[in-house]
């Protein structure tokens, strides 16, 4: 049988989408990497695990599903997030030094440059917390 080059290209096309739904249905997974809480994940030469090690800070924290507790992170904590900055960053920390701590995602929403969309970036990124967590922001 000859086969020609639409034919040929068509076989191509189905195969790479069988691939494609095979690798999909495979990868990425959907249970956890790490055995612990992610509150539980440590961090040793830039490689998490559960155990012994130092608390993952910054992109790390986000990238493991750690959020920032919002009242309790510095302008340079909040300015390590995606999409905020040291501008946003000192707003936020100006404003809850002047009211308090935040207690609601509207009074979030209330501070100059929150917007929408930073509003929803916050809260993926951040919780607010009514006490300080122990040990750190994360």
């Amino acid at each position: 049988m000859i086969v020609n080059r639409t034919g040929a290209l068509a076989a191509a096309t189905l195969g790479l989408m069988v691939l494609g739904g095979l690798a999909r249905w495979q990868w990425p997974s959907a249970s956890p990497a790490l055995d612990c809480e992610p509150a539980a994940v440590r961090m040793v030469g830039g490689i998490a695990h559960c155990g012994e090690g130092t608390v993952p800070t910054g992109a790390q924290a986000v990238a493991l599903g750690l959020k920032l507790d919002l009242n309790a992170a510095s302008e340079e904590e909040l300015a390590q997030l995606s999409g905020v900055g040291r501008s946003l960053a000192r707003k936020l920390v100006e404003a809850r030094e002047a009211q308090g701590r935040f207690t609601s995602w509207e009074e979030v929403d209330a501070v100059s440059g929150v917007g929408p969309g930073k509003l929803e970036t916050l809260r993926a990124a951040t919780e607010l917390r009514e006490t300080p967590p122990p040990g750190g922001v994360w």
